[in-house]
């Protein structure tokens, strides 16, 4: 079991969930008071994040070197984290 279990489990209402979390939970490897809510648009934040990132990349297909790659999809990655405030600068700027 992970160090930091899951406090409720968000899926969508397919009839494996439930089966499957209740056999996950009888062999030890999900705690019991793991709650489980079916919601069909709860994930619609994750998937409305990665979407705007997804229209960024569409743009850029067709590099020669996986680095090249790596290195555009990290800068985006970094540029729309300070952009949302999840990167705290110690100084404002460019190079702070």
């Amino acid at each position: 079991m992970s160090d930091y279990p899951p406090e409720t489990i968000t899926t969508d209402r397919l009839a494996s969930y439930p089966k499957t979390i209740r056999r996950l939970q009888s062999e030890g490897l999900l705690p019991k008071n793991v709650e489980h809510r079916t919601s069909k648009y709860l994930n619609n934040i994750i998937e409305a994040d990665h979407g705007a990132l997804k229209r960024v990349i569409r743009l850029t297909r067709g590099f020669q070197r996986m680095e090249t790659a790596y290195a555009t999809l990290k800068g985006f990655e970094v540029t729309r984290m300070i952009r949302r405030g999840h990167c705290i600068l110690p100084r404002p700027g460019l190079k702070g």
